[in-house]
């Protein structure tokens, strides 16, 4: 059956838009399309593709894993499921685990699981969860409510109550609204979503004392930042802040769906037997792939190599900028990158992204002012290197389009 972009439209429920192409093959970090046109993807599958594409050794555990076993549900346990989970405990500050399928229902087992832990130890009045403006958090409707980002809320209903938002990077604003009926603070330690907005020096650490102060947990979304994004296995230890719940996706499954929400046993005891689950949560299959995966970042030589490769990209990024004057700054850690638009492009990262396509380079948007970058975390220097050429080709393409078309 030949299908096309246009088969999108005519059967396809339209809260996408996608692009015009459509990819059917991936190397690495290179894809090509249906005409066989060739990309290199620097977008990563929204920063999921952490190893690339079809990495041999993912591939292998996928396979041998089909071979053996695909589902139980949880009324039984499965091996993949335990040596995950015993690799995560051991790699962090953890000592239990919950496995979803994305990192919305990470998400979302981790906020029912604050809330619970309150009741059990604080009573039902002690609910209140405070998150961040421009936070994204996924798209259940607790977690776009708890997400700093109205847009993605409106227009469904009432929402889940006992939710404050404060403003990122602002810790008066947090000590104004937290108190002892906060059951929990829930944050990015770098958001991505929202631009990718670094946190300021003693932001994070400024968080974990006020939490302590009120007996309220600490929520780190490492759903983007985990797995080796920024240059560690998971962002809160660059940073040197112990979260309470650490909530990851994306990258743990290197493009086969799998989240985990982990924590310590103390706080873990509150989901007791009934009262949380996922009939697909630790999936044999999805847990088989995502032990390769960490076997294969968890290492030092993967982890600096991609601070290097961060640093790569950076310098380019910034020589690109340094001839055409088009970004404020770039922001991010490791690969997780944003070149936040100069005020005369102010609203056009689509179009930055659209000429980057043109040129042969996948690139994302972090809103409509950043341009953001996610690639795998092995990417060779020359793809980087040749994605960010193509990248410049786009960008020129924007800046200067009679220059461009001449």
């Amino acid at each position: 059956m030949q299908v096309t972009r246009a088969t999108f439209d005519e059967v396809m429920v339209p809260n996408y838009n996608p692009a015009a192409v459509i990819p059917v093959r991936g190397e690495g970090s290179r894809l090509w399309d249906q005409d066989g046109r060739e990309y290199i993807d620097f977008a990563g599958g929204i920063a999921v593709n952490c190893l690339g594409h079809c990495h041999p050794a993912v591939v292998g555990a996928l396979k041998a894993q089909a071979d053996r076993l695909w589902h139980l549900s949880n009324v039984y346990t499965n091996e993949p499921a335990l040596r995950l989970a015993r690799k995560l405990v051991d790699a962090t500050f953890a000592d239990r685990v919950f496995f979803a399928n994305s990192g919305g229902e990470a998400n979302e087992a981790a906020l029912k699981l604050a809330r619970r832990w309150a009741v059990d130890h604080y009573g039902p009045e002690k609910d209140q969860i405070i998150a961040f403006e421009r936070a994204f958090h996924g798209r259940t409707f607790f977690t776009v409510t708890v997400g700093g980002q109205p847009a993605y809320a409106e227009g469904f209903g009432p929402r889940p109550g006992a939710v404050d938002h404060v403003p990122y990077n602002d810790l008066a604003a947090l000590e104004a609204v937290i108190s002892d009926r906060t059951c929990a603070v829930v944050l990015e330690p770098l958001q991505g979503e929202g631009g990718i907005i670094n946190p300021v020096p003693g932001f994070l650490a400024g968080v974990r004392e006020l939490c302590d102060r009120h007996n309220a947990l600490l929520v780190f979304d490492e759903v983007q930042t985990g797995v080796g994004r920024t240059g560690h296995l998971y962002a809160y230890e660059g940073a040197g802040v112990t979260p309470d719940i650490l909530s990851s996706a994306k990258a743990l499954g290197a493009g086969f769906p799998i989240g985990a929400m982990l924590t310590t046993a103390a706080i873990a005891e509150s989901f007791k037997v009934g009262t949380h689950g996922s009939t697909y949560g630790g999936n044999p299959l999805a847990c088989a792939v995502g032990e390769t995966v960490l076997d294969l970042i968890n290492t030092p030589e993967v982890l600096d190599g991609v601070k290097a490769r961060g640093e790569r990209f950076r310098a380019t990024l910034e020589a690109i900028n340094a001839e055409h004057h088009v970004f404020s700054e770039i922001r991010g850690q490791g690969l997780l990158l944003g070149a936040a638009l100069a005020p005369a492009y102010a609203g056009r990262a689509r179009d930055f992204l659209n000429a980057a396509l043109e040129a042969g380079t996948m690139v994302l948007v972090a809103g409509a002012d950043v341009v953001r970058f996610a690639p795998s975390l092995v990417i060779p220097e020359a793809d980087i290197d040749e994605g960010l050429r193509r990248f410049a080709e786009g960008v020129a393409a924007v800046t200067e389009p009679a220059a461009a078309a001449s």
